[in-house]
């Protein structure tokens, strides 16, 4: 019934810029709204002019603000003026899919401000559906260029999975289901030269960045147009940096 109201030629930017606007007026609005002709819903101004950026821009920029952090030489972030400039809306620069260890903190790590970083954290920065449509939100409505998968040294969720291949070693409650996700990772390494851990983490990044890839038609429309880049990086605790690899 919605559709009948929306010619279907309509392209689909203006899809995704009638979506990114709809989005500051809350869930019931959205669903209500979503039966309008969209030339009735009034344009938000981008948040952020620096965050448009294609792909390779954002890579730039990430990776600068690694090399800061890592050297302890950090930009001053305006908190105070970006809660306003916020308040309608985000176009955030990158999407990183990292892990929710509390080592680990990616606006941090690569030395960002508000509405810079669109975070998605599962233990073991695997993909799962509801962090794939966070993905997918992410480049489809917020317009993202990026998406970086993170790992990192001494991964418990990685761990678990060694241990499940090695050990078959068993896990309480819902651990199981994780350690299980990363058990392909693990088998395609348990002959590599060096530790198994570590091969099996930046094998699970590996992983992950071709799933991203493959799984998601819209994520794959995106790069095959050039408005999107996937990578993937492993960060180091000892460090602060962060080494692409894939």
């Amino acid at each position: 019934m919605c559709n009948a109201h929306r010619p279907t030629d309509t392209p689909s930017n203006n899809g995704r810029r009638d979506f990114l606007r709809l989005t500051t007026l809350g869930a019931s609005a959205l669903m209500l709204a979503g039966a309008l002709p969209s030339g009735m819903v009034q344009a938000a101004p981008v948040p952020k002019a620096a965050n448009k950026l294609d792909p390779q821009q954002a890579l730039e920029r990430l990776m600068e603000g690694n090399q800061r952090y890592a050297a302890g030489v950090k930009r001053r972030h305006d908190f105070m003026h970006e809660r306003g400039a916020l308040v309608g809306g985000q176009n955030p620069f990158v999407a990183v899919l990292s892990c929710a260890d509390s080592r680990i903190a990616p606006e941090y790590a690569f030395d960002t401000g508000r509405g810079d970083l669109f975070a998605v954290r599962v233990a073991g920065n695997f993909v799962t559906d509801d962090g794939l449509a966070s993905l997918e939100y992410a480049v489809a409505v917020l317009g993202t260029p990026l998406i970086m998968v993170l790992g990192h040294d001494s991964c418990g969720a990685v761990a678990a999975g060694v241990k499940a291949v090695k050990d078959n070693a068993r896990f309480p409650g819902k651990i199981q289901g994780l350690a299980d996700a990363i058990k392909p990772s693990v088998t395609k390494v348990l002959k590599a030269p060096g530790t198994v851990l570590d091969n099996a983490i930046a094998q699970n990044v590996i992983d992950t960045v071709a799933r991203l890839k493959t799984e998601s038609s819209l994520l794959a429309d995106a790069l095959t147009k050039g408005t999107l880049q996937i990578v993937g990086g492993v960060y180091r605790l000892d460090s602060g940096k962060v080494e692409l690899i894939g």
